[in-house]
């Protein structure tokens, strides 16, 4: 078990008398120390598998009041430590939680790697890793200032924040899409404190390549987050088994690469983990994306989920992925526009071209594109970092007129209590207006219920009845991604008239007040009939 110790401490004392880190695994009082031998030495409780210590060329970045831990801690656990192959392995299992958590060190690595293993939903209904560190060290979170809680004051529920220079924070707002999330950290003079979330560490998470969740914030301590499995905008049920191999890695500042290799974990037998040699993969060709957009495949079954973009091309191949049965998808950005089956064997390569089975009508004009994201209107390439009340923000609702406006006329949220109604005033020929016409409204995330309503003249469409409920608040904490809801009305031949026409969108549903209350994300809205000048080129 001491092995490394021993080694190390032969090494400890050069020709020149200096002395050098030892790398290995000691015990002391409550806790084990792990010294990395490049900086990093860390300890972790002998009781609740906390991290109480995290030394970095001397610095110590562990905060005071609370430890580094899964969730808000394990509490009383089985802590055991030992050395495998030269690497140093502490396994935490919990004893009220359906939790074991791993920490492995490496001869020469400032990095903790860890690895999750659940077989259960944990308690209070999440699953994270947080690092709480000495702000002092380490002020700037992740996003700049989204979720710097310095003299802000609570307005909506307990974690969205009201500044007094108007502005908002919240740690939601320092999310990024998984597909997007490898790196992320906090840094400070000299320091840079990095969650790395390599390969397929998210394949046992849920939500897929499009959710996102809490990276940080800087309150009493500076936190680091890295998510799993959470109810922020929950659209799956969880899954259980191994979540990892991921990382911790201190720098002297600068943000490290996402590629991380975690090979070595081969030889520690960790629940869960399945090695590269166990796994095969999915190759072929994507097509049917339009120019300009990525091309993303999704494939999922109970148990796993991976993602990949594919080329200008359309040439991809997936991740390594356990063996099994998956449905696989194909976005538009992140709009759905084919769906396959694939079987992935061990060791096996599987061949899977999909094309987009999107129909393609007749478009009279659109706004917007329907690629499953609302940053092209208006506010909506702000919405990710604040909340819709915040100062910076434009105002709600809104007039747009075809031909004449942009899409950041067209506000990307509808509230029924807040900010009125858009509209959209458009032109037909004789021949249009005397075609039946399909009006189709594309939304990503629903809250309360709210779903559109819309009206063009005489002409009222029916309320389409609420969309499945999400139990969590969505566009006022900077998320816009949930079911991804598309609704159409067919409006008869002759009801639309020769010349001006105008489209009036608002909300069904009631909810609390304000942003609180039945809204809806939109994606893009478009009028099928009969082409004419102002028809679109692209989706």
């Amino acid at each position: 078990m001491w092995s490394c110790v021993i080694s190390g401490a032969l090494a400890m004392f050069g020709l020149g008398g200096g002395v050098q880190a030892a790398f290995g695994l000691t015990s002391k009082g409550n806790s084990y120390s792990v010294d990395t031998n490049a900086g990093l030495v860390f300890d972790v409780s002998k009781t609740t598998g906390d991290i109480t210590s995290l030394l970095y060329n001397g610095v110590q970045y562990q905060g005071t009041s609370k430890m580094t831990q899964i969730n808000s801690g394990l509490g009383t656990s089985k802590v055991t430590a030992d050395t495998v192959n030269g690497y140093v392995r502490i396994a935490v299992v919990a004893g009220s939680q359906p939790v074991t958590q791993y920490y492995i060190a490496k001869s020469g690595d400032p990095i903790i790697y860890m690895a999750t293993y659940i077989t259960g939903e944990v308690s209070p209904g999440e699953l994270r890793f947080l690092a709480r560190l000495r702000r002092s060290a380490v002020p700037n979170g992740w996003h700049g200032d989204v979720a710097n809680l310095d003299g802000c004051t609570a307005f909506e529920g307990k974690d969205t924040f009201k500044c007094p220079n108007g502005q908002t924070r919240c740690k939601m707002y320092t999310s990024d899409r998984f597909i997007d999330d490898q790196v992320h950290g906090v840094t400070g003079k000299n320091i840079g404190i990095w969650m790395i979330m390599p390969g397929t560490a998210y394949e046992t998470s849920s939500g897929g390549p499009f959710m996102r969740d809490i990276n940080s914030q800087s309150g009493d301590d500076q936190e680091l987050y890295v998510y799993w499995n959470s109810g922020h905008v929950r659209t799956e049920s969880w899954r259980f088994g191994l979540m990892g191999p991921y990382g911790m890695k201190f720098t002297t500042g600068a943000q490290p690469s996402g590629d991380l290799d975690t090979g070595f974990f081969d030889s520690l037998s960790i629940q869960g983990y399945v090695p590269a040699s166990k796994r095969g993969s999915v190759s072929g060709y994507a097509t049917g994306v339009a120019p300009g957009f990525q091309a993303v495949l999704h494939w999922y079954n109970n148990g796993s989920q991976y993602w990949t973009i594919a080329g200008e091309d359309g040439k991809y191949k997936s991740p390594l992925m356990k063996p099994g049965t998956y449905t696989v998808k194909l976005y538009r950005g992140e709009f759905p526009i084919a769906q396959e089956s694939v079987t992935v064997t061990a060791g096996g390569t599987a061949t899977k071209n999909i094309t987009s089975t999107e129909p393609n009508p007749s478009v009279v004009w659109r706004v917007g594109h329907f690629d499953g994201r609302p940053m092209e209107l208006k506010n909506g390439d702000k919405i990710e970092r604040m909340h819709p009340s915040d100062v910076r923000m434009g105002t709600w609702g809104g007039d747009y007129t075809v031909g004449k406006s942009s899409a950041k006329d067209f506000p990307m949220a509808l509230f029924s209590k807040q900010g009125g109604t858009a509209t959209i005033t458009f032109t037909l020929t004789s021949t249009q207006a005397a075609s039946e016409m399909t009006l189709r409204v594309g939304t990503t995330l629903s809250f309360k219920g709210g779903r559109p309503s819309v009206k063009i003249g005489s002409w009222q469409g029916k309320d389409p009845g609420a969309p499945k409920l999400i139990d969590s608040r969505g566009v006022t904490r900077g998320a816009y991604r949930g079911y991804g809801d598309v609704y159409t009305w067919k409006i008869p031949a002759g009801t639309l008239k020769e010349g001006t026409n105008t489209l009036t969108m608002g909300v069904y549903g009631s909810g609390d007040a304000a942003f609180l209350s039945a809204n809806y994300i939109v994606d893009a809205v478009e009028l099928q009939g009969p082409a004419g000048p102002d028809s679109p080129k692209a989706p």
